[in-house]
Order: structure tokens, then sequence, then C-alpha cells
């Protein structure tokens, strides 16, 4: 019973559409300002500081000052994978144009806190998947002795990865290809390897990623990966 009353809590402050719009502006793992968050929700800083307060007091928000500022982040990849989750089971929105707007590109390649996801990382999880290197058990992939080469072979720190007091390679539910993509720190190490070899930029100050020319002849030669729109 207790259980399912900490889940009524934390579902009710999800729940607030203003309080959503804050948790989702954090989903790409920076910092912003309790001002920033208030123009990003369209409300006021004061109306910002009372929703701020009980996300901290959750412990679904972290807060840090630096000089005057005081800077709001998710607490834990964990709150960023459960508003990920929630989004891929909310009612999918239509489609009113024809025309590509924000949310498509977001679709396509994007970042869920530290770690790739929308197409891309559903993608390249798959591939994975696929060639036996990560292995689906329960709410985790299992990293294969050969996936563990590989990743190696591509630069990524396995071992650094291994070490984190966090969960390892997560399965993490897609809220726009409604299936899982890698997440935990091998998931957040994975997309920090593809960020340093430029094969993903971010676009403006948003999660959305744009894949590079190096990008997608390293998706096609490392991951089999042919990429169209």
């Amino acid at each position: 019973m207790d259980a399912d009353l900490n889940i009524a809590a934390v579902a009710s402050l999800i729940g607030d559409p203003t309080r959503a719009r804050m948790l989702t502006a954090l989903m790409d793992g920076r910092a912003r300002t309790a001002k920033e968050l208030a123009y990003g929700a369209a409300i006021t800083p004061q109306t910002a500081s009372s929703h701020l307060a009980k996300l901290l007091e959750a412990r679904l928000l972290a807060m840090e000052r630096q000089s005057r500022h005081r800077y709001f982040r998710l607490a834990a990849p964990s709150v960023g994978q459960a508003v990920e989750a929630l989004m891929a089971v909310s009612p999918p929105r239509p489609r009113v144009t024809a025309s590509a707007g924000p949310l498509d590109g977001l679709r396509l390649a994007r970042t869920c806190y530290d770690h790739l996801a929308g197409r891309l990382g559903v993608r390249v999880t798959d591939a994975m998947v696929r060639r036996q290197l990560l292995k689906p058990t329960g709410r985790d992939f299992l990293l294969t002795t050969s996936g563990a080469r590989f990743l190696g072979r591509l630069g990524v720190d396995v071992e650094k990865a291994r070490k984190e007091r966090r969960a390892f390679a997560r399965q993490c539910l897609d809220w726009s290809e409604r299936r899982a993509h890698l997440a935990g720190a091998l998931g957040a190490a994975v997309a920090r390897r593809c960020l340093d070899l430029r094969w993903a930029a971010p676009v403006d100050e948003e999660r959305t990623l744009r894949l590079t020319p190096q990008g997608l002849r390293g998706l096609r030669t490392w991951f089999g990966i042919s990429w169209k729109r």
C-alpha cells in the first residue's frame, strides 16, 4: 500500500502540465535556472518557484548554487527514464501538417537525459541486439563478450561505465518509437562516443541531434545502418 501511495504522489507531481514541461526541458541533462524554466513553461518566476520547490522535495530535481544563481537539473538518470516512459505510454499526438516541425526532429534523433533516443537510439540498439552484442534480459540488456570487444574498438570505455553507481545497461522505453533503446551508464558512454566522433551534433540548445556526414558513414560502417528519414 505504501508503494502505491508513493507512486500516486510522484505521478501527481509529474502529471501537472507545468511541471511536466519543466521536467522535459531538463531531459537533455543540462542544468537551467528557474527563470529559464519559467520562460519555457510560460509562467511567472514566482509560480515556477512553487513548482520547483515541490519537485525538489520529491527528489525529482537537484539544485546547485553558483554565485547568485540557482541551477536545477534532474536528480538522477532514472527520473529522465521515468519521464520518457510516461511519454511512451501517452496517446500519440496527431500530425496536423505534412511539414517538418520540432517534434519531427526529436523523433528522428535526440538525447534522453544522457543517452541516444528517437529513431537513432532505437536503431543503434536494434543493430547491437541483432548482432548479439546486446541481449535483452528483464529490465536490462546484457553486454556480451563480443559486444564489449566491439564497443572497445569503437572507443567506448566499457570498464569505466561498469564502475558507475547506476544501472549499467538499462532498457528505456522510447516515447516516439514505442520500443526500447539503450540507457544506463553504457548508453551514456555510447552517446558520448558518438558525440566525440562528431557523428551527431546538438541542434541549438535543444536535445534534438543532427546526424553529420561522418555520422552517416559511421552508422553504416559500424552498425550496418543506412539512415533515411
